[in-house]
């Protein structure tokens, strides 16, 4: 609608300026230093609510971080939409590696640079300036809710307990996220899932203390080694997972969605040059973008042990760790998985050392039916602004709620985000380009126009 557009265009850079004092405000959950910063960023995202629009609006606790609730209800009788997100954020290291301080935003040839400037305070915003915007444009057609939780990047462990506790104010027809990517612009994408996730750390101890490389090496088995040869062990020559039991769940993708995931556009010699290495590496007999989103994976997070300080110190370790995920597809479970990977390491450990593991967090895969009307409105809605249809992808990473909140509240939820893959979400030097936050903010009114009109 034209009434959108020229009201977008009138505060864009409100719109941005806001966005900027969220990404100011370094609220990561993982650190408990910054425990006021996660208060501060709450409070901030309740007053953005009210002022866009929400009749209510609140600081909630819960077991760990706050989250925040708020909600504009026009009339009981229309559909009600739960859009969920989250304000915190991951730890910014190494932070040598940033161009521009995580929580200094910096906008360089179109793009804005932040810690969370796409995952997620950049992207839960725009549905934050879309409400304003059909508000301000009395064109709202759907009830909206907002559940945004702070400890997203910590696995949610509190986020279950209150959904439960707290169904009936979060009660909806679906859930809106915007926590996800577009394959690009030209080519717009919509997920139908995202992986699941098992994530354990690994512990391997030998000698009661280190030792004298000289004096004990060649005697005592050496942890970072036993650990390395462990890790070395859970890929065969063929990069398939080994450890006994992995793939046993799997619901193999069927030939229809490889096709469908085959029409987006994949340049291999981009794609190397963008990250910097000479060869790809994965399961033979998938593609790119297949391994990144219809296959399990497992990967080794951090690694250390040691001596790793300046300078050379000679040292047999005593200890050695490892963090370790992996990413799930449809019919696995993280119970399972997680139980297969703490066996196999502890259970495979090397004479000479003790291995313990044990587990962080996980999370279950979901996929959306891309017949389901939530579904249907954000394809339309896409089509609407970007003028083509978008091709639907399973997303690689993991949102560790989802399947939480479609059993406690009984609803699908349809992802539609506005990131790319290439925003370094993680890593040093996180972006989100101000054309893609632009768009959501243009496009999201659609879905409540469409969806309002599906019921």
């Amino acid at each position: 609608m034209q009434v959108w557009k020229e009201y977008q265009q009138k505060n864009k850079d409100r719109f941005l300026e806001e966005m900027l004092e969220l990404l100011r405000i370094p609220s990561v959950s993982a650190k408990t230093e910054h425990k006021k910063d996660m208060r501060k960023c709450a409070d901030l995202v309740k007053q953005r609510l009210l002022d866009a629009g929400c009749d209510h609006a609140e600081v909630m606790e819960t077991d760990g971080h706050p989250l925040v609730f708020g909600e504009k209800i026009i009339d009981p009788a229309k559909p009600t939409v739960l859009v969920y997100g989250h304000y915190d954020v991951q730890p910014p290291e190494p932070l040598e590696l940033w161009h521009s301080g995580p929580f200094d935003p910096v906008i360089k040839d179109g793009k804005v640079y932040a810690r969370g400037s796409a995952d997620d305070k950049g992207q839960f915003f725009m549905h934050v300036k879309a409400l304003e915007t059909m508000v301000q444009t009395d064109s709202l057609q759907t009830n909206i809710k907002f559940l945004i939780e702070g400890e997203e990047e910590v696995g949610s462990p509190s986020l279950a307990k209150f959904v439960s506790q707290h169904k009936d104010l979060l009660k909806t027809d679906v859930i809106l996220i915007s926590d996800s990517a577009l394959l690009s612009l030209d080519t717009p994408t919509l997920d139908v899932g995202m992986r699941g996730l098992s994530y354990i750390e690994v512990e391997v101890t030998g000698p009661n203390r280190d030792l004298h490389s000289g004096t004990y090496g060649g005697a005592v088995a050496n942890p970072i080694t036993m650990l390395s040869k462990l890790i070395a062990s859970c890929h065969d020559e063929n990069n398939h997972i080994t450890i006994p039991g992995f793939y046993d769940d799997v619901d193999d993708a069927t030939e229809e969605e490889r096709e469908l995931l085959a029409k987006a556009p994949f340049d291999e010699k981009e794609y190397k040059e963008e990250l910097g290495v000479k060869e790809l590496w994965g399961e033979k007999g998938y593609t790119i973008n297949e391994r990144t989103g219809i296959r399990p994976t497992l990967e080794v997070n951090g690694i250390w042990g040691g001596y790793t300080g300046e300078g050379a110190k000679t040292v047999l370790p005593s200890k050695a760790f490892a963090k370790i995920s992996c990413r799930l597809v449809p019919n696995q479970s993280t119970d399972k998985i997680t139980n297969l990977l703490i066996d196999y390491f502890e259970k495979n450990a090397p004479e000479g050392v003790v291995v313990k593991a044990e587990l962080h967090h996980g999370g279950e895969p979901y996929v959306t039916p891309i017949d389901h009307p939530g579904y249907k409105a954000a394809a339309k809605s896409i089509k609407e602004t970007f003028g083509k249809d978008p091709i639907p992808v399973r997303g690689g990473g993991s949102i560790p709620i989802c399947t939480v909140l479609e059993k406690e509240l009984g609803v699908k939820i349809v992802f539609m985000g506005f990131g790319l893959d290439s925003d370094n979400l993680h890593s040093p030097n996180e972006k989100f380009n101000l054309e893609n936050y632009y768009k959501g903010i243009e496009t999201i009114p659609y879905f409540h126009k469409f969806f309002a009109e599906s019921k």
